[in-house]
């Protein structure tokens, strides 16, 4: 059964609908099995892979409230080994038509229950509030990726994340688990970004994911092409960040499951591991406007 994982964040422009595309294209690149669901009314992600919302295409809002099965609207999408379940603007009215529905908060979790099987890894980009969407997206998930910018009020936002992950483990979802938090925009100029990575390392070292995602302008080009940075250009920095997230999300969930490998070693905390290659940049970073 797919692992299915939220990528949420309740502040706008953080790089969270930048981090769906380019993490589940990047798993896709690697040969895993990947859907990934935009949960979004803006359908960034979706138009981020090259499919932009179409009057009289089968998408999430219809799966919602219309009673279309999830399969009836995932589309392949041009890289192999992964899938899309697109959102339209429709999705606006979703947070009050769910509202009298029974269960509501489950509704995500019932939908995507038949097509589960189907993949391993099964992405949700979030909308950036803490609405109904959200919550069902949460009371769905097995996990929450949280990208976090690197900017101070990014901190503040991440405490009422936090709360609501709880408030979603005690009444819907017990389960739920945070699967890690993602260092977005990292500028190696600025010494804020510098502070808040530090901040972040104290109080999440076994949460924070080694690799940093760094200011990176082929991260804002690619959206506009239809093409995750990833495809859009390969070597690019921010490319090559996101490929090794992929490939770090998937070594951390293997040695999850296999908690007995390496037993007798303390494993290094993310506070005290070396950087990453995506880590590693000395002053040449690209900048880029802080969208999503």
């Amino acid at each position: 059964m797919g692992t299915i994982i939220c990528i949420a964040n309740q502040k706008g422009g953080v790089g969270k609908t930048t981090t769906a595309v380019n993490l589940a294209s990047g798993l896709a690149m690697d040969g895993h099995a990947t859907l990934l669901i935009d949960l979004d009314p803006q359908a960034s992600a979706s138009s981020g892979v090259g499919m932009r919302p179409k009057p009289d295409q089968a998408n999430l809002y219809e799966v919602l409230l219309s009673g279309l099965p999830a399969g009836g609207a995932v589309q392949a999408s041009a890289l192999d080994h992964l899938s899309v379940l697109p959102a339209s603007r429709d999705l606006v009215g979703a947070e009050i038509e769910l509202v009298p529905m029974l269960a509501r908060e489950r509704r995500l979790a019932e939908v995507l229950a038949p097509i589960r099987q189907s993949f391993e890894l099964i992405l949700i980009d979030c909308p950036p509030s803490l609405g109904l969407l959200t919550l069902n997206a949460l009371t769905a998930a097995d996990s929450v990726l949280i990208p976090l910018q690197c900017e101070y009020y990014a901190l503040e936002g991440l405490s009422a994340l936090l709360e609501t992950i709880e408030l979603v483990r005690g009444r819907l979802n017990p389960a739920l688990k945070i699967e890690g938090l993602v260092l977005t925009m990292f500028d190696t100029r600025n010494t804020l970004s510098h502070q808040v990575a530090t901040e972040v390392r104290t109080h999440f070292p076994a949460d924070l994911f080694e690799t940093v995602i760094p200011r990176n302008v082929r991260l804002s080009e690619s959206p506009s092409h239809g093409l995750p940075a990833v495809v859009y250009d390969p070597t690019s920095r921010g490319a090559q960040a996101y490929r090794s997230l992929a490939a770090e999300l998937v070594a951390r969930r293997a040695a999850a499951s296999h908690p007995t490998a390496g037993q007798g070693e303390t494993p290094p905390s993310a506070a005290d591991a070396e950087p990453s290659p995506a880590m590693s940049v000395t002053g040449e970073t690209e900048h880029q406007d802080g969208s999503e």
